[in-house]
């Protein structure tokens, strides 16, 4: 179940003529006592709890910094120039009361969700937090981009199981993309169009599939511009700054803990805060009164309240990440920065959706080593949790720690395999072998290259037999074949097995492991090796087969596995007295666990180029089908054509883009639907 749901409808304050209002009271007839007047964003109520209760950086010194004993610096946000909307999320507006109409018609909508105009109430602020990154402990890191713009009290009228979810009664919003903090390093504390979208449509996508998460209320764009290299291929070119507007009952992360850290022992690097434990104390009471309240109620012994804190929190993260692999999500980047303590996800990068499964499958081109491939996730949470546990120490001692973590394999295979059950369609009995039978799917799924969603999607097509019925042969061929149209063909398993390695390089390597295996481990390692060593040896096999012979052996894969399959939905019958009230509750069940639609990279990507174009029509119409991912809907099968006819306001271009567009454009691709396997050009798409 998400944390943050949709169940506030927008209301609908104003009336058409509102607007006339509104525009009055732009050219200075607020003395007129004329409230309605007033921006809907300008009647948010403000209650900044965090500001109150952690230690706030007493300098307001400009530039990048080192923040010492401090948990929050204040920050001014970087007006854009002409910032408009791209798109609104409703059901995430109508969290903090607002009607998504209203906010898209409010002139002051864009300036004030940008960051470029400051909401009455807001106090504008950055988030200092430290992080180990890709396993290194990295410092100080901290709000780079984003903007704590407040916490807008959460609405009369918001349901009592949302408030259960978010018991703090309060909404933090973030500008992402807003200019300078101290925290921004090197950069220049923007976001540009692609991320911005991505995050933005992603963070909406996760919460309709029932995933935890952050939300985003909308993406503005604007006039600014700012110099990117997409490719990191020497070839910069300026794109527009746009911001997104995020959403959730707080932002603090697994990496708000560590700036209390003394000095790495293997980067030296410490947290800016180190020696400062009593803020150490005062955020770890923050969070627990605020967002576990329960926890705080129950447990009068502080050090029994830390525990069962901790236990909560390693309860989310591993439904969480199970969650995650049910759905195909890959995150990209799980540092130990972009770990929610709510249990949320968090920080929209190079995330990707898996398309053939793979367990290898890395979504982030950056990481060369594999680190948070889609198998390693499940581990990976595991190791960030262990960093919080020494980041709460001594409130939490390391032996309790140690024993709440010794849970953390036994939660997430319970929650992994009660998501895949559902997704099998096995809803009534629990049996042993059923963890078999779903690795076996697994494996059949990867020895064939076959798409994982559409996959899962296809298992409610298979008939439920009871033990008495039988099937023919050709009953059987006619099954497999739906699961055999979601198989990779031999050019696209070619193309998937080719190694990342340059020959002579790995040629190198196996010599260095063998002569020198010191001076290997410096410089790469065994997993990695074994990898390009695996894809090289599938590559050969490959090579030495016909596209017949392929299609032969999935098929027999494939009718292998179904035939095992419905021996186990048969035994769901047994003892059942009404057998067709089964069948079709097994099809609800499963096609309400298995979405038809995910936001697959050339997805995303179609929206992207259409907005760069001027077109933001694109990115609104993936939002609606992505609000309802379950389910077909009549008129949104395809994407809209690229044509490159946005509204004239919309038309400039960014430069360079003209280019680009005659190499990649969206225009020139013959439109799939947005439930299909990707196209062929999407094989190209890097994320970094």
């Amino acid at each position: 179940m998400a944390y943050l749901g949709p169940r506030l409808g927008a209301s609908r304050l104003f009336s058409h003529g509102a607007s006339v209002f509104r525009l009055l009271g732009t050219f200075g007839m607020d003395g007129m006592g004329l409230a309605m007047s007033r921006s809907p964003l300008e009647r948010l109520e403000f209650d900044n709890a965090v500001l109150r209760k952690l230690p706030l950086d007493p300098s307001e010194e400009s530039g990048v910094r080192l923040v010492k004993g401090a948990c929050f610096s204040r920050v001014t946000p970087q007006p854009l120039n002409n910032p408009r909307f791209v798109a609104v999320s409703r059901e995430a507006l109508a969290l903090l009361g607002l009607d998504a109409d209203q906010v898209v018609n409010d002139p002051l909508g864009p300036e004030y969700l940008s960051g470029s105009k400051v909401m009455p109430g807001s106090e504008p602020a950055a988030h200092c937090y430290c992080g180990h990154q890709f396993g290194q402990f990295a410092g100080q890191l901290g709000d780079g981009a984003a903007c704590y713009l407040g916490e807008v009290k959460a609405p009369l009228g918001q349901s009592s199981e949302l408030l259960r979810e978010n018991p703090s009664g309060r909404w933090e919003l973030q500008v992402k993309g807003a200019g300078l903090t101290p925290y921004s390093r090197q950069a220049d504390g923007r976001k540009v169009l692609r991320s911005s979208i991505r995050e933005f449509l992603c963070s909406e996508a996760m919460f309709f599939l029932g995933v935890p998460t952050t939300r985003a209320g909308s993406v503005v764009t604007s006039d600014s511009r700012v110099l990117r290299d997409v490719h990191y291929s020497g070839h910069p070119r300026h794109e527009r700054c746009s911001v997104v507007l995020r959403i959730a009952p707080t932002f603090l992360r697994f990496g708000s803990f560590e700036i209390f850290k003394r000095a790495d022992e293997f980067t030296g690097r410490q947290g800016p805060s180190y020696g400062h434990d009593e803020i150490r104390g005062q955020m770890l009471d923050y969070v627990i009164e605020m967002f576990y309240p329960e926890i705080q109620q129950n447990h009068p012994d502080r050090v029994e309240r830390n525990v069962a804190f901790f236990r909560e929190v390693m309860h989310r993260t591993a439904r969480l990440v199970a969650q995650w692999q049910c759905v195909g999500f890959c995150h990209g980047v799980l540092n130990t920065d972009n770990m929610s303590i709510l249990g949320l996800t968090l920080d929209y990068g190079p995330y990707g959706f898996m398309d053939r499964f793979d367990p290898d499958f890395i979504c982030n081109a950056s990481d060369s080593s594999g680190r948070y491939s889609y198998q390693a996730q499940p581990a990976i949470c595991r190791w960030n949790l262990v960093k919080l546990a020494e980041a709460l120490a001594p409130e939490l001692p390391a032996e309790r720690a140690e024993a709440v973590m010794d849970e953390y394999l036994d939660l997430f295979n319970r929650f992994y395999l009660e998501n895949m059950r559902k997704k099998l369609g096995l809803f009534i009995k629990e049996e042993p072998e059923d963890e078999m039978l779903i690795t076996e799917l697994l494996q059949t799924m990867h020895n064939t290259g076959a798409d994982f969603t559409n996959t899962f999607r296809s298992l409610s097509l298979i008939c439920c037999l009871t033990e008495a019925e039988t099937e023919g042969e050709e009953d059987l061929r006619r099954t497999a074949d739906l699961l055999l149209h979601q198989c990779a063909s031999l050019e696209e398993l070619k193309a998937a097995n080719k190694p990342t390695m340059d020959p002579r390089e790995l040629a190198m390597l196996l010599s260095l492991a063998q002569s020198n295996p010191s001076l290997f481990q410096m410089i790469s390692d065994r997993v990695t090796i074994a990898r390009q060593l695996d894809k090289l040896g599938k590559l050969k096999d490959l090579t030495e087969t016909s596209q017949e012979e392929l299609r032969a052996k999935q098929a027999e894969e494939w009718t292998s596995w179904i035939t095992r399959y419905r021996k186990r939905l048969a035994r769901e019958l047994e003892g059942q007295s009404d057998e067709q009230a089964v069948k079709e509750e097994r099809v609800r069940v499963m096609n309400s666990a298995n979405p038809r639609v995910v936001l697959r990279n050339y997805i995303a990507q179609n929206a992207i180029e259409a907005a760069e174009n001027g077109d933001f029509s694109e990115v609104q119409r993936v939002l609606r089908v992505l609000e309802k991912p379950f389910s077909s809907q009549p008129g949104l099968e395809l994407p809209a054509r690229v044509s490159g006819h946005g509204t004239t306001a919309q038309m400039e271009k960014d430069e360079g883009e003209e280019q680009q567009q005659q190499a990649s454009s969206s225009a020139a691709r013959n439109p799939v639907p947005y439930d299909s396997k990707p196209p062929a050009w999407a094989q190209e798409l890097c994320v970094t």
